[in-house]
């Protein structure tokens, strides 16, 4: 799946005082590729995440996905698509701590209405990708860090999205794990041809990535 956006621009209001954050964006995500996004703190890298994931709205501008546009629909509409096509993995992995590895990743089926038989085999599969088969009857609170990390993508993947949005996804990792976590992203993304988009501050990630982004105050530019 092939995504571009044109003129994407957005701000917020505080008041009367309107507050500009994304100012006229235009990039293309090649179907199946792996891109990096880098830029200061504040430029607004999880807003166009965010806008790009259809999670909030342009002020102005266009997403297409080869070629149509998809936030003209109602919001259910949209929220239908978005659930249907898109994965998210964030710096904090917001896994529900009551339940298990396997019951996290089989929350977006479960939205879906899947049978729970055929999510169950969903989940057990694409947990056994990311290494963990033998932690699936295990909470959060019973997992480490990057094992967290790791249901937390599996969730993000296991509806088969064509495009996964990774926000910080090893923020809170040490190095060793921070360069698991990318290994098994880039994998997923060569067996999958899941097009995926990484925003990371660490210039050593973002190099592992067959396009580099980097977002600035005055716009987008390919590295």
């Amino acid at each position: 799946m092939r995504i571009e956006a044109k003129g994407l621009k957005k701000s917020y209001f505080q008041g009367a005082h309107e507050v500009k954050v994304l100012h006229g964006i235009d990039f293309e995500l090649p179907a199946g590729s792996m891109t990096s996004l880098t830029g200061k703190s504040g430029v607004g890298k999880s807003t166009l995440l965010h806008v790009l994931g259809t999670l909030d709205t342009p002020t102005e501008g266009t997403i297409l996905w080869n070629g149509a546009a998809v936030l003209k629909g109602r919001s259910f509409e949209v929220s239908a698509f978005r659930n249907q096509n898109i994965g998210f993995v964030f710096q904090f992995h917001h896994l529900l701590p009551e339940f298990t590895a396997i019951e996290n990743v089989k929350i977006p089926l479960k939205i879906r209405r899947e049978d729970d038989r055929a999510a169950t085999a969903k989940a057990e599969s694409i947990l056994e990708m990311v290494g963990l088969s033998d932690r699936i009857l295990h909470k959060p609170g019973e997992l480490s860090g990057g094992e967290q990390q790791r249901v937390a993508l599996a969730r993000a993947l296991v509806t088969e999205p064509q495009l996964l949005l990774a926000d910080e996804p090893t923020g809170n990792l040490d190095e060793q794990t921070s360069d698991s976590i990318m290994d098994m992203m880039l994998k997923l993304n060569r067996e999958k041809k899941v097009t995926v988009l990484l925003v990371t501050h660490n210039t050593r990630l973002a190099e592992k990535a067959d396009n580099r982004l980097v977002l600035t105050r005055e716009g987008i530019k390919k590295v």
